[in-house]
């Protein structure tokens, strides 16, 4: 038996080893501190008979500055902004908090509704509700004998 690889199953690994490099280098500011990049948000994605949901860690974020985005049925785009802090009269000792412009795309499992997006913002989390379409539900075929 020939083993197949899905494209979108090399696209997600790739995201994620490029996520993981991201966070392991990020960059050096001017002073010498090493500020991690700005690779995007921690998601979980999961469904169930009716949704996929997910949710995504964005602490210190304004929600005026988040974008949710669904293209394909499949593919879940969040972007945003994390302002710097600029304490006044200060010097930094550590700055590990990633700030400037995100985002981060995920390959969903099914085909979801996008008119249907429920997007919730509490506590520094993103929590979204995506009914799957109907397409993407699973369907009772009548055998005739």
């Amino acid at each position: 038996m020939q083993a197949r690889f899905a494209f979108p199953d090399l696209w997600n690994e790739m995201s994620r080893v490029h996520d993981e490099l991201s966070r392991l280098f990020g960059r050096v500011t001017g002073n010498g501190l090493r500020v991690m990049a700005p690779a995007g948000p921690s998601v979980n994605v999961w469904d169930d008979e009716h949704n996929v949901y997910a949710q995504a860690d964005l602490p210190g974020i304004d929600a005026s500055k988040l974008e949710v985005f669904v293209t394909d049925g499949d593919t879940l785009t969040i972007q945003g902004e994390r302002v710097p802090l600029v304490p006044q009269n200060a010097i930094w000792h550590r700055q590990e908090r990633a700030f400037g412009q995100f985002m981060r795309q995920v390959s969903l499992p099914a085909l979801v509704d996008p008119d249907k997006v429920e997007a919730k913002y509490e506590h520094g989390v993103l929590y979204l509700t995506m009914p799957k379409s109907e397409a993407a539900k699973p369907r009772r075929i009548a055998v005739k004998a």
